[in-house]
Formats: structure tokens, sequence, C-alpha cells
């Protein structure tokens, strides 16, 4: 096995569609095994396991899939993708999916602004502003010019 460790997702009956989805929101990701209770993906090397598991549990904050942004075109497909057709936008880059799972979509330059603790509060402020994290804006606050 070479990911001792995944994520299995709860779903009520609708794991195939859930597993069809991330794979079209993933480039890179694939159906690697599916029953009617499992089905299982991957995608970046990480596996996911979508589980029929019934109208018991949802889905909430408390766990986030956290996918790291190069650029703000890839924030802005990310967002896009999970908020449309039912999904739910939220603060900080925080965000659900139709099926009420939770992402947070993160410029990967963040944590370098908020190196410097004088001026990590303003970027705080600027961020805690936002839904969808805006690139610019954050590199505005931390005034600093980034190559």
């Amino acid at each position: 096995m070479t990911n001792k460790i995944f994520p299995c997702l709860w779903f009520d009956g609708n794991a195939k569609e859930a597993a069809n989805f991330y794979c079209t929101v993933f480039k890179d990701a694939v159906i690697t095994a599916e029953n009617a209770i499992v089905v299982m993906f991957e995608t970046n090397k990480q596996k996911f396991m979508c589980l029929n598991g019934g109208p018991m549990y949802k889905f909430n904050e408390a766990v986030s899939f956290v996918v790291n942004c190069e650029t703000q075109a890839e924030i802005d497909y990310y967002w896009d993708y999970f908020t449309k057709n039912g999904g739910q936008e939220s603060m900080c880059g925080w965000c659900k999916d139709k099926f009420g799972v939770s992402w947070q979509i993160v410029p990967t330059i963040l944590g370098e602004l908020m190196v410097d603790p004088q001026k990590q509060q303003k970027v705080i402020d600027v961020f805690l502003q936002m839904k969808k994290f805006d690139i610019e804006k954050l590199i505005n606050a931390n005034d600093k010019i980034i190559k």
C-alpha cells in the first residue's frame, strides 16, 4: 500500500457522482477502483475513498482540504469549480462544494507574506475581508514586491 493514510469521505448514496466530480476538478485525478459501496480515486499521488454510507453523517468545517495555488488563475479555477452548482462561498479562502465538503483555496505565497511580524497584521486584516483570496491585494497589503 503506497498511501498508508488516506481520507474516507462519507456520502449518502452518491459516492460515484462525487468521485466523478473530483476527477473533473483535478486534472490528473482518476478513479482507481469501485464497487457498490466504495469508489476510490487518486489525484496528485493522494488516494481518496468515497463511501456510500447513508444519511447519518454530514460534512462540516471541522475537516477541510487545502489546495495550494501558485497563481490567481488557479485560485479562480478551483474557487469557481467548487462554488458552482450548489457550492457555497465562505470567508478567508474557505468554500464548500455541492456535496458539502470544505475546501481552503490558498495562495502558496501567503506564508511568505506573513513572515515579517510587522507586516503580518496588514495581510491578516486584508484577507479577513475576503471570501476568495486575491493575490494582488495580499501583496499590496504587505507593501512588498514579489517577482
